[in-house]
């Protein structure tokens, strides 16, 4: 029952990320893919999913989206634990940016 309940809420969340990455990327793709670390190849790919193609790829179990980084050093910037002075997000954001992009 446990699982069925997280496997539920993992389709969920693929729903709602999938439907968000069509929306920012038909706004301002440049943008979208800043913001979601993907190419802009992916996010063609992406924008142009039919509504069907978004609900089967919302019901998988593996969720679509991940962690955009790994480093606790970056961790801690964002949560403001390496800060005093609240620059931790403003250098977060410049170490992130610099991060490359998610390939297909």
């Amino acid at each position: 029952m446990r699982v069925n309940k997280l496997v539920d809420e993992v389709r969920e969340a693929n729903l709602s990320y999938l439907i968000l990455a069509k929306r920012m990327i038909g706004e301002d793709k440049a943008e979208a893919c800043y913001r979601m670390g993907i190419s802009e190849e992916l996010a063609d790919v992406i924008s142009g999913l039919s509504t069907a193609q978004v609900l089967k790829l919302a019901a998988s179990n593996m969720l679509m989206c991940r962690f955009r980084f790994d480093d606790r050093m970056i961790w801690d910037l964002v949560t403001d634990h390496a800060s005093e002075h609240g620059m931790g997000n403003i250098h977060a954001a410049i170490l992130m940016g610099a991060q490359p992009v998610e390939a297909l």
